[in-house]
């Protein structure tokens, strides 16, 4: 229960560090924005390093390293996969990617479900794709292109979820520190190459900040998360983070959600109090 709670939490969490994302792309691009979100995360891991303690052992660099590139290559290809379109197709597709992936290794590497969590696992694998899809999905026709992206988008997070599982339990929020510190720097390196390319709008730089802080308690959370539970039980829930971003875009910007969403919703209570069961 404690695993799934956490797990909950850490998907409204990144959720709503990807609404603020958003929102601060649509000012600056979006390198400028993780520009300012990547040091913004990577101040909090630091400030908790003291709280919650973190060890370096090899095997916590190599996951941490691991992790923070995956990360890295799920912010291009995600960016990109929804630049080319349409969203209201590939973002569930990513959503879903994202989910199985880290499923499938947790369910291979021994974790075996309840009656109930048998049941619960691919309804919130449903969840997922509703609560993620925009309105015109089933007509939108996305290039192959497109969608190759998406699956790699989708690999790309599960990658950086299960090499996060990988490291050593011991090892406190050292692979957080390793990782964030990786991506930030291969971002800052991307934006340097690309710098005549970022224009000159200047970044939110309060909403940018808080979507790093965000995405960094999204993370810990997770981490906690798959520390006290299975991974299985655990990615799935963490996959349904677009419900954060949708019930957030409805209150701030008073954007309209859709009846396949509102399904999705009711589809995803239903799945979580199942796992909770099983």
């Amino acid at each position: 229960m404690l695993a799934l709670l956490l797990a909950l939490v850490s998907s409204l969490a990144y959720g709503c560090a990807d609404f603020l994302g958003g929102l601060g792309a649509r000012k600056a691009h979006v390198l400028r924005t993780v520009m300012i979100a990547a040091p913004a995360s990577l101040a909090v891991e630091l400030l908790l390093w003291p709280l919650l303690g973190a060890s370096f052992a090899p095997a916590t660099l190599l996951w941490g390293a691991a992790s923070g590139v995956a990360s890295a290559a799920a912010f291009a290809l995600l960016y990109r996969t929804l630049a080319i379109g349409p969203m209201n197709v590939l973002s569930p597709l990513t959503a879903l990617v994202s989910a199985i992936l880290p499923v499938s290794v947790g369910l291979l590497q021994g974790e075996r479900l309840g009656v109930a969590g048998l049941f619960g696992l691919p309804l919130a694998l449903v969840a997922v794709v509703l609560v993620s899809a925009g309105p015109g999905a089933r007509s939108a026709r996305p290039a192959r292109a497109a969608i190759l992206l998406a699956f790699g988008a989708g690999a790309a997070i599960a990658l950086q979820l299960v090499f996060l599982r990988q490291a050593p339990v011991d090892s406190g929020i050292g692979p957080l520190i390793i990782g964030r510190a990786v991506s930030s720097a291969v971002t800052l390196a991307a934006a340097g190459l690309m710098y005549r390319r970022l224009g000159p709008e200047k970044p939110a730089y309060a909403v940018s900040a808080s979507a790093g802080v965000l995405d960094s308690l999204a993370n810990l959370l997770f981490l906690l998360a798959v520390r006290s539970g299975d991974l299985a039980v655990v990615a799935v829930i963490t996959a349904l983070y677009p419900a954060g971003t949708v019930l957030l875009a409805r209150s701030v910007l008073a954007e309209r959600i859709h009846r396949g969403q509102l399904v999705g919703l009711g589809v995803a209570a239903v799945a979580v109090s199942l796992l909770a069961l099983g």
